[in-house]
């Protein structure tokens, strides 16, 4: 990269970009540091998304990041954190790691952590590992804890119909 003799003369200095990390005196340093935060930020963790009050989905929603959705949308959401506004609406599946509603959800939920807030208001099932739910809340549903709730298949709802078919065969 750079060598001590480039660093210490002139017109090298007057070409170059980084002006602040030559004059630093350890020029090799800042390259390297630079190059582990390239390699660290895709690892750091980006900005939720914020769908605003006046946006209407119509389509399902996948991202491993966060979704903040203060407007409507119609189709399924899967996130690493949901947050539910209290002005939005969802029809659909939700499903994340963490889901925060202080709106409205009408369909399934499934999630490790769901909260639903004083001002949530949800029609459906909850499939959860942790659920809170504040006083206010309004739910019609079933809940139902399972150790992996994020999994399609559902632990227990395979098991059901699969014993059922063995005893149909005994």
């Amino acid at each position: 990269m750079f060598s001590k003799s480039k660093i210490n003369e002139p017109g090298p200095k007057a070409t170059e970009t980084p002006t602040p990390s030559p004059l630093s005196s350890k020029p090799s340093s800042p390259a390297p540091t630079d190059s582990k935060l390239a390699s660290t930020a895709p690892k750091a963790k980006p900005p939720a998304s914020i769908l605003s009050s006046d946006l209407h989905v119509k389509g399902n929603l996948k991202t491993s990041g966060d979704i903040q959705v203060e407007g409507q949308v119609d189709g399924d959401i899967r996130a690493h954190l949901l947050t539910i506004g209290e002005s939005a609406t969802i029809k659909g599946e939700v499903v994340a790691d963490d889901v925060v509603i202080n709106g409205r959800i009408i369909g399934r939920v499934r999630g490790l952590k769901v909260r639903l807030t004083s001002t949530a208001r949800v029609e459906g099932d909850i499939i959860h590992k942790t659920i809170a739910i504040e006083s206010g809340a309004h739910f019609e549903g079933s809940v139902q804890r399972q150790d992996d709730p994020l999994s399609t298949t559902g632990g227990a709802k395979p098991k059901m119909p699969a014993v059922a078919s063995d005893e149909a065969n005994s």
